[in-house]
């Protein structure tokens, strides 16, 4: 039994009763608790930053909407990501651009976080390292990219990540397999070059 999760699972449900009842209040608690993951996830997939900025507070405004209509839904998380998704598709359709070939994402910037006990090497070391990530995620298929994005960046399960993504758990996790295994040959190649 784990604590947390159950603890977790309470309070997205309360959340969701208190949003459904039209508290602004518990919709800005969901913004918090999720803006950074949403952008992060979808941030890699878009060609700017802005871009980004604008699917992000896209996926807030439907979810409401959605949630304010009283429909069923069993994972507020799921339900984010899965819109967040959606809303990535449609930018690059409404482009003309087939999803499965989209590998870079143009204008990336990492940002390391300012540490005192860090010195100003190390910043630089660990930021260079980002950023090798950062371009070894871009290069990636969006299907390996958007699992491992989802597994390791924003701490969802396989369960969660396979109810976003619309596959079994055994395909989630050969496709993580798989995704980590060529991140991890990319890296090894720009470390190389």
């Amino acid at each position: 039994f784990n604590y947390f999760s159950s603890y977790t699972m309470h309070t997205h449900h309360v959340l969701l009763y208190n949003i459904r009842k039209g508290n602004t209040q518990a919709f800005e608690r969901v913004w918090d608790l999720f803006h950074e993951k949403i952008y992060r996830f979808v941030y890699l997939k878009l060609p700017t930053r802005q871009d980004a900025e604008d699917i992000t507070s896209d996926t807030f405004l439907k979810a409401w909407h959605y949630l304010k209509e009283g429909k069923n839904v069993s994972s507020l998380q799921a339900l984010l990501y899965t819109i967040a998704r959606n809303l990535v598709i449609d930018f690059y359709r409404k482009r003309g651009t087939p999803t499965e070939s989209l590998d870079d994402n143009g204008e990336g910037e990492i940002v390391v976080a300012d540490r005192f006990d860090l010195t100003l090497e190390e910043k630089m070391i660990l930021k260079s390292d980002m950023e090798g990530v950062e371009d070894a995620l871009r290069h990636l298929k969006d299907m390996f990219r958007e699992i491992i994005v989802l597994r390791y960046l924003n701490g969802l399960s396989i369960l969660e990540v396979a109810e976003i993504v619309q596959k079994s758990p055994q395909a989630v996790r050969v496709i993580l397999h798989r995704g980590l295994k060529i991140l991890k040959e990319l890296l090894e190649k720009n470390k190389k070059s």
